[in-house]
């Protein structure tokens, strides 16, 4: 079966946030069982998505099928943070959290970032060792799950 084209956007409204919580809820809150007030916070609500926030989602057919976000980090030495990168479930493996975290590394670069940071679900972590992500330190826990410190030089 052939892959289906993904649309990636910025969320610009409203109604975009609301589709990139949609995946989020299906992904952190149902599947893996994150408490709703710890997985959506101040950037999430009241047009907190502007500014030195970038989310972005990608639709397949209209539907929304995959999301992520990227804030400015003042607290490391990186330059940016990339969080809450999901995926529905029956869609993984085919190529759409890739090209969700390359857009997100051009939106980065437009920005001026060259140096990113993220927390991989442990699970997670070949997959951003294949964008070239280098893992570090010790294993934290973030909601409850297992992650690890990644970083990109872009």
């Amino acid at each position: 079966m052939p892959r289906m084209q993904l649309e990636i956007r910025t969320v610009a409204t409203q109604s975009d946030m609301d589709d990139a919580l949609s995946v989020r809820r299906a992904v952190f809150i149902e599947e893996q069982r994150v408490s709703e007030d710890e997985e959506i916070d101040e950037h999430d609500r009241d047009g907190g998505w502007f500014g030195d926030v970038a989310q972005m989602t990608g639709y397949i057919d209209g539907r929304p099928v995959v999301t992520g976000r990227m804030m400015a980090d003042s607290t490391t030495e990186a330059d940016a943070h990339i969080g809450r990168v999901a995926v529905l479930k029956e869609l993984r493996g085919k190529g759409y959290g890739k090209q969700l975290m390359l857009a997100l590394h051009d939106e980065a670069r437009e920005r001026g970032y060259g140096n990113l940071r993220l927390g991989a679900q442990l699970h997670a972590i070949p997959f951003y060792e294949r964008l070239g992500y280098v893992a570090s330190g010790d294993v934290f826990l973030d909601a409850g799950i297992e992650h690890r410190r990644m970083d990109l030089s872009l």
